[in-house]
């Protein structure tokens, strides 16, 4: 067999030769390099609370348990309207008092709905408002309701702390308290409709 010439060009053209050009070499590796840096990027991203990369964090109000919340609340809003409309359209003149606190309480849980169900700051604030304002009235209605009996020939859904209802309309703004208190906190802020930042709690 013949000495072959080391400086054959056919080494260099040899598919498995390990000559390879430095430039390009560098460029794969420039690009590999890259494309390793993006994947840790975008793990970290998910693991850090699963941002978009455009920053916007997922809805905080109406995700997981306060989808029950916001059907709980969609619920009452269908059930004291209907109520409150059947009370005011036939008999208003035997309880006046009563059957306008009822669509007011109706009109209460539907805006509590509404704001649980879209999230962010602005949504965020009217939720907290509903379910305080909501509390307050089953605090002060079910008093009134029970203390002068007289004043309420007919029961309204706040009447004797919403008994008519399983006193579901007294749990339920405190419920939806602690909910948006956790949304704070832990839902990623105003942008989440947690209110505010995770640092900053309620």
């Amino acid at each position: 067999m013949a000495d072959r010439d080391p400086g054959d060009p056919g080494d260099a053209a040899r598919p498995g030769s390990e000559r390879r050009d430095p430039a390009r070499r560098d460029s794969g590796e420039r690009r590999g390099g890259a494309r390793a840096d993006g994947g840790a990027r975008a793990g970290a991203g998910v693991r850090t609370g699963g941002t978009s990369p455009s920053g916007a964090a997922p809805s905080g109000t109406a995700g997981g348990p306060g989808r029950v919340l916001v059907a709980v609340y969609g619920i009452f809003a269908l059930a004291a309207g209907a109520r409150a409309g059947v009370q005011i359209a036939t008999r208003f003149d035997e309880a006046p008092l009563a059957y306008a606190l009822s669509a007011f309480a109706a009109v209460v849980y539907a805006v509590a709905t509404v704001a649980l169900g879209l999230g962010g700051r602005t949504a965020f604030r009217v939720a907290v408002a509903a379910c305080a304002i909501e509390l307050a009235g089953v605090l002060i209605v079910g008093t009134l309701s029970l203390a002068d009996a007289a004043a309420f020939p007919d029961e309204t859904v706040w009447s004797a702390y919403g008994r008519g209802y399983g006193f579901v309309p007294l749990v339920l703004p405190v419920v939806g308290l602690l909910w948006l208190r956790r949304t704070a906190r832990m839902g990623g802020g105003p942008e989440a409709g947690g209110g505010r930042p995770v640092s900053g709690g309620v």
